[in-house]
């Protein structure tokens, strides 16, 4: 997938970033910008609302409901009334104070935390001492389409983060170089054994409500997180945080990405009076929300990557007014 996204990023580089205006406008963009946070919400329910998630253990759960409405609470508290260094940190305060109130509620397992030293060394691996290369050309047929979908991901969070910090990451640094960023990114985890690596819609919630856009930030928030993973004791309080804590979390920062694409919409008047504009919002919202999938063989579509297909398909096809509206 890692190879796909550096053919793409060389062919982007050689004709330019212009098209993307024609391919994906407002109407396109704004609805899949929304489907990016609102695909998402069924996932912040879940945790708000479930012990034992994905499990056959799995049970409704009161105290889940209410540590997770009371984080939210309390998120949106920080949000609007704190100034200042606090005011810049308001996921995080809802955080701490969640797990607090998750503590009080009796759901979080404190066991783990006493267990870690409070200095461990992360478990390493080198799969190269016992690894034989070898070619699996059917992993790597089955594999390599999904680099489409997330490109069609990483062009839709470029275009929430363009409007977010007013800026054109198409133009500069150029849709290109995020490409081969994301691409090479995924060869180096590869390599080492990592998990695969994506921009993620979550972190742009974060980037929407703290309002800190600021690379070295974000850069420097990477090294500290490498730092502490020595710290025993911290990675299993982090492991231990409850997802009631995290769903009430999800509930602002998946939103805050869907109404960024109502955003785009309003910014650009977007008439939906024209039976077109209605058309091409409605079918990527239900396409994408609802979870459509197409398979064929390897290449398999769906979710928000299909949703966008569509949309910018019936942008290309359907003509400016309709035959009713031109009478």
């Amino acid at each position: 997938t890692g190879a796909v996204y550096l053919i793409v990023s060389l062919i982007v580089k050689k004709s330019g970033s212009g098209w993307l205006d024609r391919l994906l406008p407002p109407i396109v963009v704004g609805p899949v910008v929304m489907v990016i946070g609102l695909g998402l919400a069924a996932n912040a329910a879940n945790q708000a609302m479930f012990e034992n998630l994905g499990t056959p253990e799995q049970i409704y759960n009161v105290k889940y409901i209410a540590v997770a409405l009371i984080t939210l609470i309390l998120t949106i508290i920080f949000n609007m009334y704190l100034k200042g260094f606090m005011g810049l940190i308001p996921i995080l305060l809802g955080i701490v104070c969640g797990y607090i109130v998750a503590l009080i509620f009796g759901i979080v397992n404190i066991e783990p935390i006493k267990e870690a030293a409070w200095f461990a060394m992360p478990s390493f691996q080198v799969p190269f001492v016992t690894y034989t290369p070898k070619l699996y050309l059917t992993a790597i047929l089955t594999m390599a389409p999904i680099a489409f979908v997330t490109m069609t991901e990483h062009i839709g969070h470029l275009m929430v983060l363009n409007k977010l910090t007013k800026r054109n990451f198409y133009e500069n640094p150029g849709l290109h170089k995020t490409l081969m960023g994301d691409g090479l990114a995924q060869i180096v985890a590869g390599l080492v054994g990592g998990p695969p690596v994506t921009s993620y819609g979550e972190n742009i919630g974060v980037l929407a409500i703290t309002r800190v856009h600021s690379v070295f930030v974000i850069g420097g928030a990477a090294a500290l997180a490498m730092i502490l993973a020595f710290v025993g004791k911290l990675t299993a309080l982090i492991q231990s945080i409850p997802g009631p804590v995290i769903g009430g979390i999800s509930f602002i920062l998946f939103g805050v990405i869907a109404s960024s694409g109502l955003k785009i919409l309003i910014d650009n008047k977007i008439d939906f009076n024209l039976k077109r504009n209605l058309l091409i919002a409605s079918v990527i919202l239900v396409v994408g929300i609802g979870g459509l999938t197409f398979q064929a063989g390897p290449i398999a579509l769906s979710g928000m990557a299909l949703a966008t297909l569509f949309g910018i398909i019936l942008n290309l096809v359907l003509p400016q007014q309709a035959k009713s509206e031109a009478e």
